[in-house]
Order: C-alpha cells, then structure tokens, then sequence
C-alpha cells in the first residue's frame, strides 16, 4: 500500500486565507510603497532586467531579473531602476492574508525575500512566464488573469520556501522537515484538539524527547510555544471579529474564557 504524500501547505493555507490582488498600473518602476497597518504581503515581479530595492531601515539592495520580490506589508519600501539603467517593468500584487494566522505567518519575513527561479521550479517559473507574457502584450481579462494567477503564484511561493528554507530554524524550515511536518500539519488542521507533547510526538512519528528537541531546533520555539502562539492569533482574530470571547476560545482550543482571558492580557503586557 502506497503511503499518501503528506500535503504540508493546504491546512496552512486554509488559517491563512490569501487573497491576492494586481496592482492596476502602467507596470513601470520606480514605485513607492507606504507601510499598512493590516497583515499582507507585497509581491514584486521583475521578469528582467535590473532594479533597486530600498526598504525603510535596511540596506538597499539590486536584483538581477527574472526574480520575485516579496516583502511585510508593514514596511515602508520603494522598487527603482539601478543605477544608470532604464525603468525596468515590474507588476505589483498585495497577498491580503484575511485569515485568523495571517499575524503568525508575517513573521517568516522579517526580512525581504529575493526568490530567483530555478530548473526545479517548474510551476513557480510557468506563472511568472504568464504573467511577463501578459506585461509585455496586455489582452483582454488582463485584471482578470491577473488576479488568479496571482493566487497560484502566491502557492507557488510558498511551495519554494518550504523546498528552499531561507534560515536554519522557522516555519518553512519545520515545514521542509518531513516528521516535524507531519506534526505542523495536524497542528494547522486541528488547533483546537486537546494536544499534548505525546500527541503531538505521535503525530510527527517520533519519541516525546526526540521531537521536542527536533522541533525546537527546526522552529527556534518548543512545541508548546508555537501552539500557543498558534492559538492565541485564531482568538484574537476572532475576538476582532466581533465574534466574542466564549466563540474565539471554542475555536481556538483554550478550556474556558478565562484561560483565553488571561492569554489576551499576558499579550497585551509584554
């Protein structure tokens, strides 16, 4: 009996709920982009040439067409042309994370992503072949087409980073780890189970000591932490949502209002 390929992204996609959006311009740099308050992702796709990525705080950066640029919406950034070259054609799209994990997941990007596509990346180069095609010759249902193939190319991404993870410890470091996976998986599509250290060993397939010392090397955060955090970002999305406290902790596996209660406060001091 064949076992079934462990589906890593799918229940992490469903606490995200991505919305991907086309930015309606001419699709010339430079560009400027202000810091917004709500979780999502900018993605900037230069399917050649060469531009210059300037980011509040940090170093700017030049990067070498085709490449896919991903950047926290949080951060105030600009993409220009490099030194000495021509405006270079780059289209913009806002991944609008809607969905309760949106906050947690902003955190694997501390830091802009330059992703360079390569022969593995047969579907991640395939959208971005389409959607260059559609810069260089809009037709009609151009927003349109953008649009969806905004939502596969944001797929795509995440495919990447889990093949590619980007530092020694993090989500997509645990994600590409295939027994702490399986852990991360039944996490993402059960938040609210009543975990334990020893059901979430057994899901991962491993020893109570083997995986709490492996997830914390993968994670850079013990099992019980993460779920935690896990936890209180489906509360607090839901508490914003106006759904109340005795729904958000139903939903999001806490005992009663009280311990969700609690977990609020402890937040809103640190």
């Amino acid at each position: 009996m064949t076992t079934p390929r462990l589906d890593r992204l799918s229940a992490l996609l469903e606490g995200l709920e991505p919305r991907v959006e086309a930015l309606a311009d001419d699709g010339a740099a430079p560009r400027q982009f202000a810091a917004a308050a709500e979780a999502l992702l900018h993605l900037h796709l230069l399917p050649r040439g060469q531009a210059r990525l300037r980011v509040a705080g940090r170093a700017e950066m030049v990067v070498d067409g085709p490449a896919l640029i991903v950047c926290r919406g949080d951060a105030a950034h600009a993409i220009e042309p490099a030194a000495g070259g021509a405006a270079a054609a780059v289209l913009s799209a806002r991944a609008h994370l809607e969905g309760p994990v949106g906050a947690l997941f902003l955190g694997e990007f501390a830091e802009p992503v330059v992703i360079h596509p390569g022969p593995d990346d047969a579907s991640l180069s395939h959208v971005l072949a389409l959607i260059a095609a559609e810069l260089g010759e809009p037709r009609c249902g151009r927003p349109a087409l953008l649009n969806r193939a905004g939502d596969i190319l944001f797929i795509a991404i995440l495919r990447h980073l889990v093949a590619n993870p980007r530092g020694p410890a993090g989500l997509f470091s645990g994600l590409a780890d295939p027994r702490i996976a399986r852990a991360l998986v039944a996490l993402h599509g059960a938040p609210q189970a009543p975990w334990t250290l020893a059901g979430m060993a057994e899901a991962a397939g491993m020893s109570r000591t083997a995986f709490a010392n492996r997830f914390r090397e993968v994670m850079a955060t013990p099992p019980g932490k993460y779920l935690a955090r896990l936890r209180l970002s489906i509360a607090r999305r839901a508490v914003d949502s106006g759904l109340g406290l005795k729904r958000a902790a139903r939903d999001a596996g806490y005992g009663n209002v009280s311990a969700l209660s609690r977990a609020l406060s402890r937040e809103a001091g640190r």
